[in-house]
């Protein structure tokens, strides 16, 4: 990993939106080939021109659902940190094709080239390798502002050594192998198991980013071309989740392979077997209604199947609502509709309609 100092974002409700109007935009590739500008997430953007011009102090680590636009806010994040004249290092160890890894300022080729070419295969472990870019910035730059983005790491280092990491991130925020104005890291995870093994730690701030809002999941489903349902029937179906919108167009907006798919990656069925019949009831309730998960905590039995929800990337908690706890707008408060609870919620309706499918099939 790299960089620095991240977090502690000092949030107004409107604060950037008259500036967004002469934002640069990043182009993003999303389903079919088909190339969209980075939409929506006014309040993220606001968010990090507060953390640009103020710096943070520790690690800021983003929790959202998969596929809900964390990759595309941290590469819209780079447009907007160098504006504000920071030398920017972007990371993405588990991008599909292997120039896209790793993204830099034009003000730090040398530095990052040189780096590189120190080890026999960079690539291989590019976190680390990140991390050590990273110092010789703070090293060889005269007092830089230097902006870390790490996207969806965990996965590439093991969970098991997530806190390690995090650790070494905020070792570079406070021992610095040399003067800098302001560091900023921001790391995004997709991860929810890790998001206790790191919030035991006073080692990083740790907030949530949700799926896309609905005016701007329908920007986004209106730019898709060809013939297409309703947005009502996309938004009540995907919920604002950008990766399954486009999964959900690539098949035609077929619903069913896509659920099966999902039950098939997350051997739901098996999963649902495994159960007790007291956790398959709490999970037939969870599907009508998430929060009865919370009205059953007092039970080991739905603790333990809140741990394995959550470990599945089916369900996440939502706890708070406060501004400090969420990158731009948190979801609805209740709307089940969409699988959304005051404290937990389905990842997507998606989610929650595979977990209602396998059940149908494997609990008669």
């Amino acid at each position: 990993m790299l960089g620095v100092l991240a977090l502690c974002f000092t949030m107004t409700p409107n604060s950037g939106l008259a500036w967004l109007r002469v934002l640069r935009r990043v182009r993003l590739k999303f389903a079919g080939g088909i190339e969209v500008e980075f939409a929506d997430r006014s309040r993220a953007i606001g968010q990090l021109r507060d953390i640009a011009r103020r710096g943070t102090r520790f690690p800021l680590v983003v929790y959202g659902p998969e596929g809900c636009g964390k990759t595309a806010l941290f590469k819209q994040a780079k447009l907007v940190l160098e504006e504000h004249d920071y030398h920017v290092l972007y990371v993405s160890p588990m991008a599909e094709e292997r120039g896209e890894l790793i993204g830099y300022s034009s003000s730090i080729k040398s530095v990052v080239r040189e780096v590189l070419s120190l080890f026999p295969d960079p690539y291989s472990r590019i976190v680390d390798t990140s991390i050590t870019i990273a110092s010789h910035l703070v090293k060889r730059l005269e007092k830089p502002r230097i902006a870390i983005l790490l996207d969806d790491i965990f996965q590439a280092v093991g969970l098991d050594r997530a806190e390690a990491y995090v650790k070494t991130l905020l070792n570079l925020i406070e021992y610095p192998p040399g003067d800098y104005e302001s560091i900023i890291v921001l790391v995004s995870s997709s991860e929810g198991v890790t998001r206790e093994k790191i919030g035991r730690h006073d080692w990083a701030e740790i907030r949530m980013l949700w799926n896309m809002s609905r005016n701007g999941f329908e920007e986004l489903y209106g730019a898709l071309p060809g013939p297409k349902p309703s947005f009502e029937y996309a938004w009540s179906t995907i919920g604002g989740n950008p990766r399954y919108l486009g999964r959900l167009y690539e098949a035609g907006w077929n619903l069913d392979p896509i659920l099966n798919w999902i039950v098939r990656a997350r051997r739901l069925k098996s999963f649902i077997k495994s159960l007790s019949s007291r956790e398959v009831e709490i999970l037939r309730g969870a599907v009508r209604e998430p929060d009865t998960l919370f009205e059953r905590l007092g039970e080991p039995e739905a603790r333990g199947l809140i741990r394995k929800l959550v470990e599945l990337n089916l369900v996440a908690e939502v706890w708070d609502r406060d501004e400090w706890s969420w990158i731009d707008t948190p979801p609805p408060e209740r709307d089940y509709e969409l699988g959304i609870g005051k404290y937990y919620a389905w990842q997507t309706p998606l989610h929650r309609r595979a977990v209602e499918k396998a059940l149908e099939a494997v609990v008669k």
